[in-house]
């Protein structure tokens, strides 16, 4: 039980990042700066779906670019890897 609270704690920590990567990136946008690669924006959502997602939304950043409709497919996969976790967690 240990073991799942820590990848909690560290899933949540990978999403946090993965909000903070995108508003990073939107300040860097808004004042001129070097931006961050978008390769680096898209493993931050493959890695933490919800904080990209929820960057994405509240600095309303990268929500036309093709690629980046990604980000709500990785959410799904992501939803769904945890359901089928707390399925297998439940019946051990």
């Amino acid at each position: 039980m240990q073991n799942i609270i820590i990848f909690a704690a560290c899933y949540v920590v990978v999403n946090i990042i993965a909000f903070l990567v995108y508003r990073q990136d939107k300040r860097k946008a808004e004042n001129g700066a070097w931006r961050t690669p978008e390769k680096t924006l898209i493993i931050a959502a493959f890695l933490g779906p919800f904080g990209a997602y929820a960057g994405m939304r509240r600095f309303r950043h990268k929500t036309q670019k093709l690629k980046f409709k990604l980000v709500p497919f990785f959410l799904i996969l992501h939803c769904g890897a945890i359901i089928w976790f707390g399925y297998i967690v439940l019946i051990m």
